[in-house]
């Protein structure tokens, strides 16, 4: 293997300096008057009690699973199914945990920081607080995407040297080693369900408590001081919308490079590289986008404070995307042999430029759909805003249509990349094509964490009594960043439906399986099975969140009963009460539908084989793919509905603003729809990553072996199980 591997390791280093240099920035910045700092401890304070409590959760169940994983990779399978696996990929599952973790954490901590500063600089300027808010959300992105390429490369090499120096790509000994990787990009997916569900429901609880007691019963702003679950709410955007956002993009990075990877190790090629090129290449088109995207947040900025917000964003996305396309064009020239074959497929080199051009397309239209079906001023949020001139009920209607009818363009750019990238690079072109879309994370994750940044900005200005102006600014950047919020879920699912199909192939390779048969009985179950998972999963996120508002709302109320001078500023809320029940309730809740993606695919795989299984991941993957889009547009788009009325809105030629009852309406929209966008909708894509990575590294285990028929799905075909019963 040729030395350009380290440059993998040495991208991520250059991710996490640019990281540690801006959080100092950031750091130095004035954090404002004592009242406002004291706002921000209490919301940092309330973040961190959140993550020690999920760590502690999850350490339960990290444990349990690495040692579980370390007996599997102890089985050796039989003479015609042979496991290659080792004991180390509990070692890397934890490693894919921790860094999962700790790229979270690095989002809550500059979060924290930033939302305070934020609101400072909204004083002086938009361009100020843009600057800061913004640089903020670049240390969360530089973080994530450092830390994944430095794992990922890190254990890549580690595991070459251990398992297969001085083998060929195509051999044993290499397949090992990358499925022993596979363990890193469970734990990483592992965590970010977890996260992304807990911080979820913690978030939606709050925020549905605060504003249905605080703004539709007392009729005080959403972040009045006087609002008992104003500082839970906040603390939600940190830990649902920054670390849980985190933790997702850095599964979903890792699982499309690995997924490329697996793929690119049935490449048999020469080439300058030891003929490593095709797994070499995911790697370094991830660190080649990682420096696009560095580079690119120096051109996010405005100079006047009528300038656009969205605008300046959008130079910066499409710098790095165009930088990437750039740079991806002479890896491919310099890395890959003119022809490569995978699974009966030839292509060239520059078809899989061609591919990496259609995931950049993707990606960019992704953004381009959503941000039209979710921004204030368009279409879709205008027709939501128009129906709450005649009640709540025609909102909720109005909301759920357009939700529905954002599924269309998704699919579609969805359906004509995946039919793209294969003709020019068969299924190695699907998988590089994700890669080419994921490349630019960084930037992407930046803009995403941006807003939450803003919001609770705007929260601490509120409650802080800054003067009217801070707050117009805040709410400008808040308002860009539901949009981008938005258009970072759209990006992730469009990742997700790529990803699952690279890992689909990649297990349906290891599990020795050549189709998916559905006139089969059993394998037409599994695909209706599959399609379920996404509802059930949603329905227990929403009652989660349903559930913990209750709470809410019932310790709001009673604060208001029994507290005596809130509403006349002459009594302080208790505050870290409202904190402690959205804490409770999203550790406690986020349990079972986590448990829903790891353990169906591990009974279904063992009892009914790899084919059932491979029909069960479809279901799930068209069903999630789906509901995922339909529940963050539909989110987006109620809540910018709801802010439109800030500025005052026309309905049948009368002017309706915050306070009147189609306003209202808007509200009970935005309260429905909470749980859709920054709950459900957005784990929708780490469920359907995170059941094809577990099929993926039970797939050794469940293998149909050469002497079977392909569509064997029986227990007895599982050599673990053959082999466990030979030794009794």
């Amino acid at each position: 293997m040729n030395q350009i591997v380290y440059l993998v390791p040495a991208f991520g280093l250059v991710g996490l300096l640019y990281t540690a240099w801006k959080f100092n920035w950031v750091s130095k910045q004035d954090a404002g008057n004592e009242k406002m700092q004291e706002l921000a401890g209490y919301i940092a304070d309330g973040a961190i009690a959140f993550l020690k409590a999920e760590w502690k959760i999850l350490t339960y169940f990290a444990i349990p699973t690495a040692i579980l994983l370390a007996w599997l990779g102890t089985q050796e399978g039989t003479p015609d199914n042979p496991i290659h696996s080792s004991p180390l990929i509990a070692v890397a599952f934890l490693i894919g945990a921790v860094f999962s973790a700790t790229a979270g954490y690095i989002g809550m901590i500059i979060a924290t920081k930033a939302n305070v500063r934020t609101a400072e600089a909204a004083r002086t300027s938009l361009a100020k607080a843009l600057s800061v808010s913004f640089t903020g959300g670049s240390v969360m992105g530089m973080g994530v995407a450092g830390l994944a390429i430095l794992g990922l490369g890190g254990l890549f090499i580690a595991f070459y040297q251990i398992f297969a120096q001085g083998q060929a790509l195509t051999s044993v000994e290499m397949k090992t080693a990358i499925e022993v990787l596979a363990g890193f990009s469970l734990g990483a997916e592992s965590i970010a369900l977890f996260a992304r569900v807990g911080g979820g429901i913690y978030t939606k609880a709050a925020d549905v408590g605060a504003d249905l007691v605080g703004k539709v019963e007392a009729g005080i702003p959403e972040d009045d001081v006087r609002n008992p679950a104003t500082i839970a709410d906040n603390v939600g955007d940190n830990v649902g919308d920054v670390a849980g956002m985190g933790a997702d993009l850095f599964g979903s990075y890792v699982a499309t490079i690995l997924a490329t990877m697996v793929l690119g190790q049935e490449i048999s090629v020469t080439d300058n590289y030891g003929g490593f090129s095709p797994v070499l290449l995911p790697m370094l088109i991830a660190g080649v986008g990682l420096l696009a995207s560095l580079v690119s947040t120096f051109f996010v900025r405005i100079s006047r404070e009528t300038a656009s917000v969205q605008n300046a964003l959008n130079v910066g996305n499409y710098t790095s995307i165009a930088i990437t396309f750039v740079t991806s064009y002479f890896l491919v020239k310099n890395i890959l042999p003119e022809y490569l074959t995978l699974r009966g497929t030839t292509f060239t080199s520059m078809d899989v430029f061609y591919a990496i051009i259609v995931g950049l397309v993707v990606g960019a239209l992704m953004s381009i759909i959503t941000e039209y079906y979710t921004a204030m001023g368009k279409r879709p949020v205008d027709s939501i805003v128009q129906k709450s001139g005649t009640g709540h009920a025609t909102n909720i209607i109005g909301g759920l249509a357009v939700g529905m009818e954002s599924t269309v363009l998704p699919i579609l750019v969805l359906a004509a990349g995946i039919i793209g990238s294969y003709h020019f690079a068969g299924i190695y072109g699907v998988s590089i094509a994700a890669a080419g879309m994921m490349a630019t994370t960084a930037m992407q994750l930046a803009i995403d964490a941006f807003g939450p940044i803003a919001d609770n900005a705007g929260g601490i200005a509120e409650m802080s009594q800054l003067p009217g102006e801070v707050r117009e600014r805040t709410d400008n950047l808040d308002a860009v960043g539901n949009t981008t919020a938005a258009t970072g879920k759209g990006f992730a699912i469009a990742s997700a439906a790529l990803t699952s199909l690279a890992l689909f192939a990649a297990f349906v390779g290891i599990a020795g399986i050549s189709h998916i048969d559905i006139y089969k009985a059993d394998v037409l179950a599994g695909l209706f099975v599959g399609g379920m998972i996404p509802f059930i999963f949603s329905a227990l996120c929403i009652s989660a969140v349903g559930k913990a508002a209750m709470e809410m709302v019932n310790e709001v109320r009673r604060q208001f009963r029994e507290i005596p001078g809130i509403m006349e500023y002459k009594a302080k809320p208790e505050y870290e009460k409202c904190v402690a029940i959205s804490t409770e309730a999203s550790i406690r809740q986020m349990i079972l539908p986590g448990a829903i993606a790891l353990i169906v695919p591990v009974i279904v795989g063992f009892t009914m084989g790899p084919e059932v299984l491979g029909g069960v991941l479809a279901g799930v993957t068209v069903s999630g793919v789906l509901m995922g889009i339909f529940q963050s547009n539909a989110g987006g788009a109620w809540d910018n509905a709801k802010k439109s009325f800030e500025k005052g809105v026309l309905i049948d030629g009368q002017t309706y603003k915050k306070g009147s009852e189609p306003h209202k309406a808007a509200v009970t929209g935005d309260t429905v729809g909470d749980p859709f966008k920054d709950t459900s909708g957005p784990s929708m894509n780490i469920l359907i990553k995170l059941m094809s990575i577990v099929s993926l590294v039970i797939a050794p285990y469940i293998h149909v072996g050469d002497n079977d028929h392909a569509s064997a799905t029986k227990m007895e075909k599982a050599p673990i199980v053959k082999a466990i019963v030979a030794k009794k």
